[in-house]
């Protein structure tokens, strides 16, 4: 949606569903047209919860190097318990994501 919304074409956005067991060769065979890009993983969790913590070192096996990470900061807690708050860093990320 904001791909569209933003009018970008060049940002190819794959969501893994599955984490373990890590699917590596659909993932593999997926990544593969993308060899030269610049790789990003974003989530919406703190950098210490969510699934970075294991996929940083997958994809970085499938990749041979592992991508930048896009995200909150570590937390002790998954949200900060205020909705305008989580609403400003979600547009953070995105605008992040949309920068690189």
């Amino acid at each position: 949606e904001e791909r569209e919304k933003r009018g970008v074409d060049d940002i190819y956005i794959m969501r893994v569903e599955q984490l373990y067991p890590f699917p590596i060769a659909p993932v593999m065979k997926e990544l593969e047209r993308f060899r030269s890009a610049d790789m990003v993983w974003c989530q919406e969790e703190p950098r210490n919860m969510g699934a970075w913590p294991m996929m940083d070192e997958w994809i970085g096996e499938v990749l041979g190097r592992v991508p930048r990470y896009i995200g909150r900061k570590a937390a002790a807690s998954p949200s900060t318990g205020s909705p305008s708050i989580h609403r400003q860093a979600q547009k953070a990320l995105i605008e992040e994501v949309f920068k690189f």
